[in-house]
């Protein structure tokens, strides 16, 4: 107990003591070991890497995990399974989740339909799209997010921890150097002024026997002074070394950074070129199976029926439709309703404003997304999609 209340004691002086030399230093009042000129340049490199370090990092698992939220959640669920000592369940990328509502959602349109199909072709190319980004993200952050933390979370961590020491060295030191300065001016007015009895509470406070000459007394102070100043010179430079040496070390730092961060664009390398992949063989597939909405049944039975007989010599000439030349059917007609304006794109067709009713009639031989459309004495093909048919 008595040894816990002297180093609490002992613990106290020396941090009034650094507050003392620290505030006269700030306003001017007492002098200050400085650093040599590599020294201080050792103390920029490091804290410009630990400074572009840390951004690069969290820009780099933004980049990975945009959602913060999420992020944030996932942190979260990474620090309660390292706690737990248990493994980090691997979670499906948005890109898997993607590909699997797809292929969920043409189990119900049907896989046979043209859409459930096409669902089906582009779920799986979303699933490879997310297998790729659940790579990405396994290889980076273990050749590339892995080492950052490492050197913020524990080398920078260790190289502060001697920084804060080294500085409460410094202070230590110039401390002794002020109290040796002032035993020493003392000395020097007492052998000029004569017995006169020292005031120790310029230097500190010490429990002497006034019964020699003041000179003596402050001949004393002066070695003892001396001999803290040795102690304090001695650690100071010890602590300065073995900062230094961990200041150094920045410098292979920054050559293993350097090898990971290759090993980082490889891994976007090879991410981004199976994507490119991926969608290619994707469209490539798409093209065999032509969209639903881009055939029309005139032209799938015009397909499959014979080739007209051509004579040689004559030229085989397209029938065209001429719209002015269709005479509406005796019965058949329906009047509809304009559901949205629609521009005529040639003189075949007719242009329509939306809430205007018109007679409309099929036509043999016309494809079935059209109608032949009348107003008054205007007639032309109209699209279907535009209409609501009325009875």
């Amino acid at each position: 107990m008595d040894f816990s209340v002297k180093k609490l004691a002992s613990d106290a002086g020396a941090f009034f003591s650094r507050a003392v030399q620290f505030t006269q230093e700030n306003l001017g009042q007492a002098e200050k070991t400085e650093l040599d000129a590599h020294f201080e340049n050792l103390l920029a490199r490091a804290d410009c890497t630990r400074n572009w370090t840390e951004k690069i990092f969290r820009q780099t698992e933004y980049l990975l995990q945009p959602n913060p939220i999420d992020q944030t959640g996932a942190r979260i669920e990474e620090f309660l399974y390292e706690k737990l000592d248990r493994k980090v369940p691997l979670k499906p990328t948005n890109g898997e989740l993607l590909g699997q509502y797809m292929q969920e959602a043409a189990k119900d349109f049907g896989p046979g339909t043209p859409y459930g199909s096409t669902l089906i072709k582009v779920g799986e190319c979303q699933r490879r799209l997310g297998g790729a980004e659940q790579e990405l993200l396994h290889t980076s952050a273990i050749s590339y997010l892995t080492p950052l933390r490492i050197f913020l979370e524990g080398d920078w961590r260790t190289i502060s921890k001697e920084r804060r020491l080294l500085e409460n060295r410094r202070l230590d030191l110039d401390a002794c150097k002020a109290r040796l300065k002032k035993a020493k001016a003392a000395e020097a007015k007492a052998a000029c002024e004569g017995e006169v009895v020292p005031d120790f509470q310029d230097t500190r406070p010490r429990n002497y026997v006034l019964s020699a000459s003041a000179s003596a007394l402050w001949s004393d102070e002066v070695d003892k002074a001396e001999q803290e100043l040795r102690v304090a010179q001695t650690e100071f430079d010890r602590q300065a070394e073995v900062t230094r040496l961990l200041l150094e070390g920045i410098s292979s730092t920054h050559v293993n950074h350097l090898r990971c961060l290759h090993e980082f664009v490889e891994a976007q390398a090879v991410y981004y070129n199976q994507c490119h992949q991926y969608m290619q063989d994707l469209q490539k597939e798409l093209r065999r199976f032509p969209n639903a909405f881009s055939v029309s049944p005139s032209a799938t039975s015009s397909a499959n029926a014979p080739a007209p007989a051509v004579s040689p010599g004559i030229p085989l000439e397209p029938e065209v439709l001429q719209i002015e030349e269709v005479q509406p059917p005796a019965s058949g007609t329906r009047k509809a309703k304009v559901l949205y304006d629609y521009d005529a794109a040639d003189t075949s067709e007719l242009s329509l404003l939306a809430d205007e009713l018109i007679t409309v009639y099929t036509v043999p031989g016309m494809d079935s997304d059209w109608l032949v459309g009348e107003r008054g004495n205007q007639k032309g093909k109209v699209p279907v999609t535009y209409l609501e048919l009325l009875s």
